[in-house]
């Protein structure tokens, strides 16, 4: 891929399988981005920031190939994009290192992430992480979870990436991005350009178990829908989803929750003919929940037919995630090669 256009960062943490809000809130806008033909995309795996937190390591290596395998079968199409793993190119963690020395303390206490998962972490019993980590104490709280801000800008400033696809709960972590790369410009001249977020309309969605809270798969089975799962058990969860908890003059989480995904799965039509029907009192949700379902199937089953024929091939996806990460990390020895240099660190010499 030639970089001859403004460049588009994205990451993402590998997990076990990628549920719909992960598809619908990142993955259908990376591949939206890639094929607008606007952007040079760069869109990476980022393994090590799954070290923060307690975590298995035959878990994280087969969850970040498994990634892998499911962006690609997603629609990441690496004539148009690069992907790559973070942990194969480590000009990533040396970049990280030299911006620490330009980030204060002060900005790093303020992450709000990090007082939030802090906090998860201190309010979970031991015997919850025991059987999947084999950790004596679930109250750890790592200094990669402090510094990994810096982490993630350098995700973003060794590519010099233009613009990254955020959520509002991510901008923090974007100005922290910003402040660095300003202070690295105010002390050696400007090389680094500020990152702008690009903002992006990202369906919400929720638990279809209890929609007040955000599908996550932390929840447990229930809670999420895999994007990747069988038709009959996406079946099951949205037959079972909750709707009306009780009498109300307003619209029920769980009813909006139904709604959010159908207009996600690019059905407005039909919600739109629902949604008369629920204005009118007249809709039946059993009407809902089968439209939610035939629009997740519809949609699902050409991932899960291409995630099937790439398994089919692993010699291929390791030859993929090797040559996708190679080309990654061509980019980022330029920038650190420059970086190095304006620092004064001495130039590395291949032996």
């Amino acid at each position: 891929m030639l970089i001859n256009k403004p460049i588009v960062l994205s990451c993402i943490q590998p997990t076990s399988e990628i549920h719909i809000g992960n598809y619908f809130g990142a993955v259908a806008n990376w591949v939206d981005l890639q094929e607008s033909q606007k952007y040079s995309c760069i869109y990476g795996i980022v393994d090590l920031h799954a070290m923060t937190m307690p975590y298995d390591s035959l878990h994280l290596r087969a969850n970040t190939t498994g990634m892998m395998i499911d962006l690609l079968a997603c629609g990441i199409d690496t004539e148009k994009s690069i992907l790559f793993i973070q942990s194969l190119v480590p000009e990533h963690t040396e970049l990280c290192w030299i911006l620490s020395c330009f980030t204060s303390y002060g900005e790093l206490s303020r992450m709000t992430q990090f007082k939030e998962k802090s906090e998860q972490l201190k309010s979970t019993s031991g015997e919850e992480f025991e059987e999947s980590v084999k950790l004596k104490s679930s109250k750890f709280i790592s200094a990669g979870l402090f510094t990994y801000p810096v982490l993630q800008a350098a995700d973003i400033l060794i590519y010099r990436a233009k613009y990254v696809p955020v959520g509002k709960d991510q901008e923090q972590h974007l100005e922290l991005s910003r402040i660095i790369a300003r202070s690295f410009n105010s002390r050696f001249g400007e090389f680094f350009p500020e990152p702008t977020p690009l903002f992006t309309e990202s369906p919400k969605v929720m638990s279809p178990a209890d929609p007040k809270k955000k599908m996550s798969k932390s929840l447990g089975d229930k809670h999420y829908i895999g994007l990747f799962e069988e038709a009959e058990n996406i079946r099951n969860k949205i037959k079972t989803a909750m709707t009306d908890v009780g009498p109300s003059n307003e619209m029920s989480h769980g009813v909006a929750n139904l709604f959010e995904i159908l207009k996600a799965c690019g059905k407005d039509d039909e919600a739109s003919e629902l949604m008369k029907d629920y204005d009118n009192k007249t809709l039946k949700y059993v009407d809902l929940k089968d439209a939610v379902s035939i629009a997740l199937v519809k949609l699902t089953e050409p991932f899960r037919e291409k995630r099937k024929e790439i398994k089919s091939d692993k010699e291929d996806v390791k030859k993929k995630i090797q040559e996708m990460s190679a080309r990654a990390r061509e980019i980022a020895k330029e920038t650190l090669s420059e970086v190095r240099e304006m620092v004064g660190l001495p130039k590395k010499h291949v032996w």
